[in-house]
């Protein structure tokens, strides 16, 4: 249900033809099959199989069985670092014929440089080495990817240990630098008051990326019948920035759909928690580290970065090796679980493009007890936009809010918000950004459909959002606006607590859906004993309400009708309908509207060096002040003086102040927001992570 006016802006590029050539599916299924002891039992042939997909019986057409070896080869000496070349010739010396996978145990060393710090770094590539080294089997191929701002395959799957060695051995700290592009890079002096911020913003703080990191590995693999396993070198993933359960679940239902198991590795292993924090930090102040805040807040930060790593592990079939100074132990592990298997294949009869689970059933047609049977339980069915009607469109959307597949083809930021209108009812507005390159636009013209629910703590639908936007662009604005971005925005009232939000975006000329979702806190600012602040908003400037290049329909208030001649109003209903118009008034409070114009949040929270910043926030005090401060790392960089609040509504005060950016270096930087208020003796802060692009 639509709260807010729509706000769209940059809008661009045309769509292309999009067609569609439905095909039978051939659905490849590695079933694994051991008997006592946990041994693999052999010579069983196609008639000992049958396999059923949704409680259906299929004919199997394909039916082989892999046999791997677990000959060591022989340990070989590990190459210095410093005998090496910062870059090896890889690609001269790679093998130039594809390798024949049959009978071979594919292993996957993938290295996630955007989240390892130095120290880290070394310790996965002497992991590696290690195992390359001493460990290697008759039957390993192994390929090696990276990951610093883009997916990397620097090894193919190869068992030339040299090759492999030196390819490890090369790898240099500053590929673990995610930002290390930006801080060297130099603005352009062309545009830059106006230059805009192209779809790249949206993979800067975005976890998102890592998980598309994965979903692209998992594709890479899929042409490969044969079982895979990656193991994911990884100091855990943070929840900083824009968080989206959608895109994991995406790239975990990719893995599982190419048979790739992650076994994700904690390279930081076995964590002190000590409370003030170890060397490398400096210590904590105020009183948290005597009560226990602090220590908690670090082990809830540790379990955070770690939960993911479980979950990819625990959902593609593999095993996440945490808290373990032998880090080689994960890549054994997965050495370990990739045994002999058969590789058995059918044509799916159900050719229906719907997104949905099939299910998938393997059994014996000889029963046997001590059998043990492991397989993939299922898959994912495509979904595709060829020529569907209203119905259909309005049936897509529905469905992909219960599917458990979600669809990531549209990339999407979104950023919730809370502002206190009265005592336990707060306004939230949402705002959605989507990269305009993203978006067909034909004669000027486009069409976007949103839909959404947020579900409170018990998972009941507190709200839900509908809005179908038409865009129109004057003539010749595509080629103007064809490296911005849009915005939607919607909002709702919400009461405190913890809320899961879900939201789908559909651009309507080549049907890409994109997913998000996430989990979102409102905390009761009248209890407790902090001041009062709502989120801080980052975004560049106010835009006039009249910008807006396409709005939502049924948003115009109705005028009243006046009874007819002789006919008394009926008073209970005329209540009802005041009752109801002061609850569509209070809905339609949107704190980012002013004097007819919006303060529209950048909502990935990057910017241009030639943009000007402006931080906005409120308190619910009118005693209170404010200081705003930029930090690089934990050194202050800009400060402002003290900010006065401005009445904005009845009991609410806000704090808004312009910061020019041209004096910041691009790279990473912390935005803070300091309320005091001295009657009440409170304070709190709020932050945001931001960067700055050259």
């Amino acid at each position: 249900m639509r709260r807010f006016t729509a706000l769209l802006i940059n809008t661009i590029l045309v769509a292309q033809e999009f067609k569609f050539e439905a095909k039978t599916q051939l659905v490849i299924v590695n079933v694994t099959v051991r008997g006592k002891g946990g041994a693999p039992v052999t010579g069983l042939k196609q008639p000992d199989f049958r396999i059923l997909e949704d409680g259906k019986p299929v004919d199997i057409a394909v039916f082989e069985y892999q046999e791997l070896s677990k000959d060591s080869l022989p340990a070989v000496e590990i190459p210095k670092p410093a005998a090496l070349p910062k870059k090896p010739a890889v690609e001269e010396e790679a093998p130039k014929e594809t390798p024949n996978f049959r009978d071979k145990r594919l292993l996957v060393l993938y290295f996630d440089f955007s989240s390892l710090p130095q120290t880290d770094q070394i310790r996965a590539k002497d992991a590696a080495a290690e195992f390359l080294a001493k460990q290697m089997t008759t039957s390993d191929l192994v390929s090696i990817y990276t990951f610093a701002t883009s997916l990397k395959k620097t090894v193919g799957f190869t068992q030339d240990r040299d090759l492999l060695l030196r390819t490890i051995q090369s790898f240099g700290v500053a590929d673990a630098v995610e930002m290390e592009a930006a801080d060297a890079a130099e603005p352009s002096e062309d545009n830059e008051d106006t230059a805009a911020i192209d779809e790249t913003e949206f993979a800067i703080f975005n976890t998102d990326r890592k998980f598309a990191a994965i979903e692209d590995l998992a594709k890479e693999l899929a042409p490969i019948q044969e079982k895979k396993a990656v193991v994911y070198f990884s100091s855990g993933v943070g929840k900083k920035g824009v968080e989206n359960q959608s895109q994991m679940q995406s790239a975990v239902n990719m893995a599982v759909r190419s048979g790739v198991a992650l076994y994700p590795i904690d390279v930081r292993g076995l964590m002190a928690m000590p409370p003030a924090g170890d060397a490398t930090k400096s210590s904590p102040k105020g009183q948290g580290i005597f009560s226990g805040r602090e220590q908690g807040r670090v082990r809830e930060k540790a379990n955070d970065s770690q939960e993911t790593l479980f979950t990819l592990a625990a959902d593609t079939g593999g095993k996440a090796l945490l808290d373990s100074n032998d880090l080689a132990l994960g890549i054994r592990q997965a050495q370990k679980d990739i045994d002999s298997y058969y590789t058995i294949a059918y044509y799916s009869t159900n050719t229906a493009k719907d997104g949905r689970f099939r299910k998938i059933k393997v059994e014996l047609t000889t029963p046997n007890r001590d059998a043990k049977l492991d397989y993939r339980p299922g898959y994912y069915a495509d979904k595709v936009w060829s020529q569907f009607d209203a119905s259909d469109k309005e049936k897509q959307l529905s469905e992909a809010m219960s599917l458990g597949n979600p669809v990531t083809e549209l990339d999407m930021a979104v950023e919730l918000m809370y502002f206190r209108i009265e005592k336990g009812r707060y306004a939230v507005p949402l705002a959605i950004k989507i990269p305009g390159s993203q978006v067909g636009l034909k004669s000027g013209r486009t069409e976007l459909d949103f839909i959404g629910a947020i579900r409170d703590a018990k998972g009941k639908t507190v709200a839900t959002l509908r809005d179908s936007i038409k865009v129109r662009l004057p003539e010749g604005a595509s080629e103007q606006l064809a490296k911005r971005s849009m915005l939607y925005d919607a909002g709702f009232q919400l009461a405190p607590g913890q809320y899961r939000v879900k939201v789908l975006a559909r651009e309507n000329q080549e049907g890409k859906l994109g997913t998000y979702e996430s989990k979102f806190t409102i905390p009761d600012l009248d209890a407790g004993p902090s001041a009062g602040v709502s989120s801080l908003v980052l975004g560049t400037a106010r835009e006039p309400l009249k910008a807006a290049i396409g709005k939502a329909d049924g948003g115009r208030e109705k005028p009243m009708k006046e009874p007819k001649p002789g006919k008394e109003p009926n008073p209970e209903k005329a209540m009802r309908k005041a009752e109801k118009a002061e609850k569509t008034t209070q809905r339609s409070v949107n704190p980012l509207v002013r004097n007819g114009g919006k303060l529209a949040p950048s909502v990935t929270h990057v910017f241009r060096r030639g943009q000007s910043l402006t931080a906005y926030g409120e308190t619910y005090s009118d005693t209170a002040f404010a200081r705003l401060a930029i930090y690089r790392g934990k050194e202050r960089i800009w400060e402002s003086g003290g900010l006065r609040p401005t009445a904005v509504r009845e009991g609410a005060f806000g704090f808004e102040t312009v910061v020019p950016l041209r004096q910041l270096r691009p790279g990473e930087y912390t935005c803070q927001l300091t309320v005091i208020d001295p009657v009440a003796q409170k304070f709190e802060t709020r932050r945001q992570a931001m960067a700055i692009a050259p």
